[in-house]
């Protein structure tokens, strides 16, 4: 899997959280688990 540039990546065990500022191969590894590309959170609507 390849890292995306831009992308927050979180881990579920312990929540650290990175950012990736360089793409390319490989994955982000924390608790021994492959970190998750964090959701990215709706903005409210401004009505």
């Amino acid at each position: 899997m390849a890292n995306m540039l831009g992308k927050r990546y979180q881990c579920e065990t312990c929540g650290t959280e990175v950012l990736c500022n360089k793409a390319g191969e490989g994955a982000f590894i924390c608790c021994e688990g492959q970190m998750k590309v964090k959701e990215v959170k709706p903005l409210p609507s401004s009505d």
